[in-house]
C-alpha cells in the first residue's frame, strides 16, 4: 500500500477512486487537508460565525465521506464538492427560519454610518455592504446558485450537470436570482 505522501500526488479524482475503493479513513484526510478551508469559508459565507461553519465543515465531511461513491466524475471533483457544501448549507440555512427571519431584519444602528461624510472607499463599501445583506435575505438556493457562478466561477454548463439541470434553466434561476438581488440592493436593505 502506497504512504499518505504518495496519495498527495493523485489528482482529486483519482483520490476519490480510492477512497471510494478502499474506504480509507487516512487518505479522506488528504482530501479534508485539500479542501477543509475552502469549505469553511463556504459555510461562514452562509453563517456568519465561526464556530457554527466549523461544525458544519465536520458534518459536510462526515456526509461526504458517506456520500463520496454518489461522485460519478461528470465535473471536477472540486465543482462537485462546491455544490455539495452549499446544498447542505442552504438546507441548514433553511431549516433554522427563525434565524432566518432575525438575518432579514436590519438595525437602525447599521445606518449610522450614512450620517457622516463619506469617501469614495467608504461608498464602495456601502455597495458591499447592501450585497452582503441582501444575498443574506434572498432565498438560500439562489444564494447558492449565485455563489456557485459568481464566487467560485463555475460555468452555465457546469451548473447544469452540477445541479442536474438544463443549461437553460440554469440561466433562467440566475437572471431570477441577480433580479432579486438588484431589486434588494436598489431598496433599503
Amino acid at each position: 500500500m502506497k504512504t499518505n505522501d504518495s496519495f498527495q500526488s493523485l489528482t482529486d479524482e483519482e483520490l476519490v477512486a480510492q477512497i471510494v475503493k478502499t474506504q480509507n479513513t487516512m487518505l479522506f484526510g488528504v482530501l479534508y487537508d485539500r479542501y477543509g478551508d475552502t469549505v469553511y469559508n463556504k459555510c461562514y459565507n452562509f453563517v456568519k460565525t465561526e464556530d457554527e461553519a466549523e461544525d458544519l465543515v465536520q458534518d459536510i465531511f462526515l456526509k461526504l465521506f458517506m456520500k463520496l461513491g454518489n461522485y460519478k466524475g461528470t465535473a471536477k471533483f472540486s465543482t462537485w464538492l462546491y455544490a455539495f457544501t452549499y446544498n447542505f448549507c442552504v438546507n441548514y440555512v433553511t431549516r433554522d427560519t427563525a434565524r432566518k427571519m432575525d438575518r432579514a431584519s436590519v438595525s437602525v444602528e447599521d445606518y449610522d454610518h450614512l450620517l457622516i461624510e463619506t469617501d469614495d472607499y467608504s461608498l464602495f463599501q456601502l455597495q458591499v455592504d447592501k450585497l452582503r445583506k441582501a444575498l443574506d435575505i434572498i432565498n438560500p438556493d439562489d444564494k447558492m446558485l449565485l455563489l456557485l457562478k459568481y464566487q467560485d466561477d463555475l460555468s452555465i454548463k457546469d451548473l447544469a450537470n452540477v445541479l442536474e439541470l438544463g443549461e437553460s434553466a440554469v440561466k433562467m434561476r440566475l437572471k431570477r436570482a441577480k433580479a432579486r438581488i438588484v431589486e434588494l440592493c436598489n431598496e433599503k436593505v
